[in-house]
């Protein structure tokens, strides 16, 4: 089995290598009228799209062919206090870039709207403000003429509200209710606190949409179940997609903040999921989620090579 290695937004070993350039809200008040402020909107979107698209250069340079984008390409965009402006238009042809880049070289991107993003919310407002973020998001995977195949989103059940079942309930009656350009892009990952993967799992049966498995929640927020019982059936929720299963890895910060994400990745703690999974013999792809980015990418790559069976075929990815 083939498994390809990618990491979340931002390069450190690349120079200016954060697509995440922003400012504060008070800044954007403080700067003297909305002629100014919209240039500076623009000139921070600009210089977000220009790194985004060295980063992926960078990434096909080191055979890297997954990766996920910044939420924060456009700041302050999702600001209800923030006048709207046309964030596709202007920069069209760098979006067009970007997405002929991506697929002529055949990457797989994503993106994972921040943790306020909720469908499953019981009041109407926040619910309105999640539908505005996401919105925001496939509009860019739509200037980037990336179809919901080729990009999609990953997000959290939500809340438990006080009682699971019903949560669950109103995420199943909430994500049939909206926009289908929002349903086609969607996949769903297992929480660390709230939402096992078992329990995600049935939802996205239910729902017929991907489920990415987070082998530290998994570790963090279970009841008790194994995961191999399950990796059949998480792996099957992929089964009309383009692109193979996708897996979460991080390791805990220490022992007393297991939660937290370390700088990089315990290495044993993947290879004990990934001697596991041989057994099913099916390619699946890996988000490293810690907190040196590509760098524990790099070390990742560097550590695994002295495992039995495992044959590096090249800067991003191994044969079993």
């Amino acid at each position: 089995m083939k498994i390809r290695f990618g990491y979340v937004a931002i390069s450190l070993n690349l120079q200016d290598g954060s697509p995440n350039k922003t400012l504060t809200y008070k800044r954007f008040t403080e700067l003297p009228d909305d002629d100014v402020r919209l240039y500076k909107l623009q000139s921070l979107t600009k210089e977000n799209l220009d790194t985004t698209r060295r980063i992926l250069i960078y990434n096909k340079a080191h055979d890297i062919d997954v990766y996920r984008f910044t939420s924060k390409i456009v700041p302050l965009v999702t600001h209800e206090d923030v006048f709207d402006w046309d964030y596709i238009q202007p920069f069209q042809e760098l979006y067009t870039n970007i997405g002929n880049y991506v697929k002529e070289n055949k990457l797989r991107v994503s993106a994972h709207p921040d943790h306020f993003t909720n469908i499953n919310t019981p009041k109407k407002e926040v619910l309105l403000s999640s539908l505005k973020d996401l919105d925001y998001h496939v509009k860019i995977f739509e200037a980037m003429d990336l179809s919901p195949k080729e990009a999609k989103l990953v997000l959290h059940v939500g809340g438990t509200y006080g009682n699971k079942n019903k949560a669950i309930e109103r995420f199943i009656h909430q994500f049939k209710e909206i926009d289908s350009r929002f349903q086609s892009r969607i996949m769903l990952e297992n929480d660390d606190k709230s939402f096992t993967a078992k329990e995600v799992l049935g939802i996205c049966q239910e729902l017929s949409i991907p489920m990415v498995l987070d082998i530290h929640h998994h570790f963090c927020n279970h009841n008790g179940e194994n995961i191999n019982d399950m990796l059949a059936d998480i792996f099957d929720t992929w089964k009309n997609e383009i692109v193979p299963p996708k897996i979460h890895v991080s390791s805990p910060k220490c022992e007393k903040q297991i939660r937290a994400h370390a700088d990089y990745v315990n290495i044993g703690f993947l290879m004990d999921f990934v001697n596991s999974a041989k057994v099913l013999d099916r390619d699946f792809d890996v988000m490293v989620e810690a907190k040196q980015k590509d760098l524990a990418l790099h070390r990742l790559m560097e550590e695994i090579k002295v495992f039995d069976g495992v044959e590096v075929l090249d800067g991003g990815s191994i044969k079993i």
